[in-house]
Parts: C-alpha cells; sequence; structure tokens
C-alpha cells in the first residue's frame, strides 16, 4: 500500500480494451444489445472488445465496431481513457468516437449475440439518467459526448453548479 503496509488484495488482471461511440451525420449512435452473464440480463452497450496481443487500441475500435456493428468509421477520434473498476480489477479501456462510418461488417466473434440498436444522442442520455443504460463505459462515453455537444460555455455552466467555479 501507499503508507507501507501489507494487505492482501484480489486482483483481476485484464487486457486494455476499447469502447467505441459510433454516431452517425444524423446524431444516432450505434448500440449492441447483449446478454452478459454476470448480470444475469442483456445491456444496451456502446459497441466494445478486448486489445489483443500486439494490436494497438485504435486498430482494435476499428476491428470491434466492424466485427459488432459492421461500421468502418472514416474518423477515429480519441476521447478518454479510464479504468473500469480500479479496485479490483487493472482493466483499462481506451476510448473513441467514431464519425463518417461505411458499411464494412466483418464477422462476429461466435461466441456473441448481439443486437444492433441505434439511438439518438437526445434518446442515449435520457436512457442514462433514467438507469436503462447502466454499463459504465457506455455511460461515461455518452456523458462525454453530451459535454462535449454544449461546448465551453455548457461545460462552464455545469462547473458553475458544482460550485467549481
Amino acid at each position: 500500500m501507499a503508507n507501507g503496509r501489507r494487505a492482501t488484495r484480489e486482483v483481476v488482471e485484464h487486457p486494455d480494451a476499447v469502447v467505441i461511440l459510433a454516431i452517425r451525420d444524423d446524431g444516432d449512435i450505434a448500440f449492441v444489445r447483449q446478454w452478459r452473464h454476470p448480470t444475469g440480463r442483456p445491456l444496451l452497450e456502446l459497441p466494445a472488445g478486448r486489445v489483443d496481443p500486439g494490436e494497438s487500441p485504435e486498430d482494435t475500435a476499428r476491428r470491434e465496431l466492424r466485427e459488432e456493428v459492421g461500421l468502418d468509421p472514416g474518423r477515429l477520434d480519441f476521447a478518454r481513457g479510464f479504468f473500469v473498476a480500479p479496485g479490483f480489477a487493472d482493466e483499462f479501456l481506451h476510448g473513441y468516437i467514431a464519425r463518417e462510418c461505411v458499411e464494412s461488417p466483418l464477422e462476429a466473434d461466435e461466441d456473441e449475440e448481439l443486437i444492433v440498436e441505434w439511438k439518438p444522442l437526445g434518446e442515449a442520455i435520457d436512457l442514462v439518467e433514467a438507469g436503462e443504460i447502466i454499463d459504465a463505459k457506455s455511460v461515461i462515453l455518452i456523458q462525454y459526448l453530451a459535454l462535449e455537444a454544449v461546448g465551453p460555455l455548457g461545460r462552464k455552466i455545469v462547473r458553475h453548479y458544482r460550485g467549481q467555479e
């Protein structure tokens, strides 16, 4: 520990992963609905996947978007990186915003059953607020895009109401 004491901890070691918020010109966002065994139910999530050995996070984002949604981004911008559950896992996620996508499907992993759904950003924000999108990586990127959408003035207002200005 940082204070020099020793402690026993269980740590899940997991390769880095990516999450992709793919947005069309009309403002709709690509989601996948898939069964998540640990939760015992299907979740609505942004496309995501593990970085394979020797693969860059950007290449992984492109591959996963093609496998899960059938899209190849013309533009892929790094948004944010973050730990998913730093209390017990070392998994680090690289978040990307994909734009100018064209259809270019790859064969999906045989162990994945995904349903692709498109939702406008406003509806996605509503689903986060209603507790219907509860996947942390998806919530983070949706909120990131929402803050980007309101621009510098909107972020200043948010900071003001949080007492940070």
